[in-house]
């Protein structure tokens, strides 16, 4: 079942990969932002997250038992998936990368409608896990662009990270220890071009608003939030800016603050 969202993934793995194709092999050890976490880690990481991906989509008896096993190392699964892959040559790490990322594209596009998948937390759909293999992409390029210093242009495929983004909020509060506010927020980000994209109703008492790339890059925690032009009106809406988080797992790290960035 082929659906947009899968066309974007396409465009954003395709974009990631013209950033670190051309670098010189002694370039891939360059520590990223992330702690711990060098260009190689964060191609790994994403190598590995598609292989599991593909593991929830082929075999679901296999994922489970792996799940299960992830939820015993929950504080180091992810670090040590990405430290595995970190140790190859950065061009058999690249070829991985490139194949493990087209046969998930293959397998997603060809499931029937209503299709859903285990994952670490909720079940997925088609659409859902490609979004959430987009946002991936999309953040830890975010952290490899930053190491290299290289400013990317926001696309329309951002729509896709501040949807998870807004539809992860509850779950942002919950693994940070507190209590999701009863009411919907109202969310007004303005896009690349300009145009405005809605979240929530529009006569909800609590909003968020901002540029979509701020709001992005606060949902991913790849910037802090002194640091970003997001704004929110009344009490929730301003503690959810600082637990705000679009992917599963434990609470992200915060970004220490660096007023003056060209960002």
């Amino acid at each position: 079942m082929q659906t947009p969202v899968l066309d974007d993934l396409a465009a954003e793995t395709a974009g990631l990969d013209t950033l670190v194709a051309g670098l010189e092999p002694d370039a891939w050890a360059r520590p990223t932002p992330a702690e711990g976490w060098t260009i190689a880690h964060q191609i790994a990481h994403l190598a590995w997250t598609d292989a599991r991906a593909l593991l929830a989509v082929t075999d679901p008896d296999a994922f489970t038992r792996e799940s299960a096993s992830a939820a015993a190392r929950f504080g180091t699964y992810v670090d040590e998936g990405a430290e595995q892959g970190a140790w190859l040559p950065p061009g058999e790490l690249l070829a991985q990368w490139r194949a493990g990322r087209a046969r998930l594209w293959e397998v997603l596009a060809a499931q029937p409608p209503g299709a859903r998948f285990g994952w670490y937390g909720p079940p997925m759909s088609t659409a859902s896990m490609a979004t959430g293999r987009l946002m991936e992409t999309w953040a830890h390029g975010e952290d490899i662009a930053d190491t290299l210093g290289v400013r990317r242009e926001p696309t329309a495929r951002l729509w896709h990270v501040a949807r998870i983004g807004v539809r992860a909020r509850d779950f942002a509060f919950a693994v940070h220890g507190r209590p999701a506010p009863a009411e919907e927020f109202r969310v007004e980000l303005t896009a690349p071009d300009g145009t405005l994209w809605t979240f929530g109703p529009a006569d909800a008492g609590q909003r968020v608003t901002g540029p979509a790339l701020d709001f992005c890059l606060l949902a991913v925690r790849r910037r802090h939030r002194d640091d970003v032009a997001v704004r929110a009106e009344g009490p929730d809406a301003d503690a959810w800016l600082s637990v705000a988080q679009a992917f599963a797992g434990p609470p992200g790290g915060n970004r220490s603050p660096s007023k003056g960035a060209d960002r």
